[in-house]
């Protein structure tokens, strides 16, 4: 009865969605779906909230801004709405730009040049919401476990929904995969899965909080990539390093000429890239996909009735399919980045004790 009824509300609220889109298309006659898009995936120095009649409801964010030329520069976003794109020289680079949709400003020769930029933008605050909302489910569940003995009953609800993660990540992942020194990265993988996956269901969800493209922003994907490796590499055995300079194969593949150690020190590189395109392309594409479905309503906005209410039948239904599909994407990309992070850093704690142990 519980799955029906989500499933209805689910295909209600899609459906919702869809109605307002259509009417809106009805009105703009034809949408710019390319805009549409983009305004999803990138980042921005405001948050888009809805469109009610012609009037954007839209949170302005602060920028902060360091110019070579003037210095120090800190205002909201709506300025440059409320001055016709431009404020105090600073305005946002068009899409024939090398600097698209990032502030910038002329130099004295009018070439486009762009400032140190560290302004609180919408992935920004948007990074900042689920991280708190991470520390915050974090508190309350460990906040249960103090006022508890261990011979107490299980927990349930809530509590007992985030000991079942918790437990398979520990027991599934960390044990299984790095072996007797599990214990000083479970912390960090534990943090890793969950800010993967709330950051990964936050973007799902179509209206404020939610909605940033988080693990869809490369520059994310790319820390989580690089504390990965550090994690793997800094606390490499003295093996893991043997492997790499001097790995156990016959002597014409390591010297005179180091082919095997310049193989090996590449895979310190491509771990991590492969950890991070991964998840930025996972994450990204559902995105796409998505949007680009709804936009079907838009597409058929100028065409006959006939046509307009079979496409928009076709974008709902695929839709909440992609919806659903994109619920199960997200565990599984937090869950295998975790494990693939455990693995390698399993690799690199394995010394030459344990590989005789298991040889014989």
């Amino acid at each position: 009865m519980k799955r029906r009824i989500i499933v209805y509300v689910l295909f209600l609220f899609v459906a919702w969605t869809t109605g307002v889109v259509s009417a809106h298309a009805q009105k703009t006659s034809m949408a710019d779906v390319k805009e549409l898009v983009y305004e999803h995936i990138y980042d921005a120095y405001e948050w888009h909230i809805t469109k009610i009649e012609q009037t954007d409801v839209t949170i302005p964010l602060p920028v902060i801004l360091y110019s070579k030329q003037s210095g120090w520069h800190v205002f909201l976003s709506s300025r440059l709405k409320e001055n016709g794109g431009v404020y105090q020289g600073f305005y946002i680079a068009g899409e024939g730009s090398s600097y698209a949709r990032k502030l910038v400003e002329k130099d004295a020769q009018g070439v486009e040049i762009k400032p140190l930029d560290i302004s609180v933008t919408k992935d920004v605050l948007a990074l900042l919401m689920s991280s708190a909302l991470l520390i915050a489910l974090v508190l309350f569940t460990a906040r249960w476990y103090r006022r508890k003995q261990a011979t107490d009953l299980s927990p349930g609800g809530f509590v007992g929904f985030m000991e079942m993660f918790v437990m398979m990540v520990y027991d599934d992942v960390i044990k299984d995969n790095i072996g007797q020194r599990y214990r000083k990265f479970a912390p960090l993988l534990l943090t890793q899965f969950f800010f993967i996956l709330i950051n990964n269901y936050m973007g799902l969800i179509p209206f404020f909080p939610g909605g940033a493209n988080i693990t869809g922003n490369i520059t994310i994907t790319f820390v989580l990539a690089a504390i990965a490796m550090v994690a793997i590499n800094l606390f490499g055995r003295k093996s893991y390093w043997k492997d790499i300079f001097w790995p156990n194969v016959p002597m014409l593949l390591k010297c005179p000429v180091p082919f095997m150690q310049l193989i090996e020190l590449m895979t310190l590189f491509i771990r991590p890239f492969v950890l991070m395109m991964r998840l930025f392309a996972n994450m990204l594409s559902g995105h796409i996909s998505v949007t680009v479905l709804l936009s079907l309503v838009f597409i058929s906005a100028s065409y006959a009735p006939a046509m307009q209410g079979g496409l928009s039948l076709v974008g709902v239904f695929f839709s909440i399919f992609m919806n659903a599909l994109e619920v199960l994407v997200a565990f599984v990309q937090a869950y295998v980045f975790t494990l693939l992070t455990a693995a390698f850093i399993g690799m690199a704690q394995v010394d030459e004790e344990s590989e005789t142990k298991i040889t014989q």
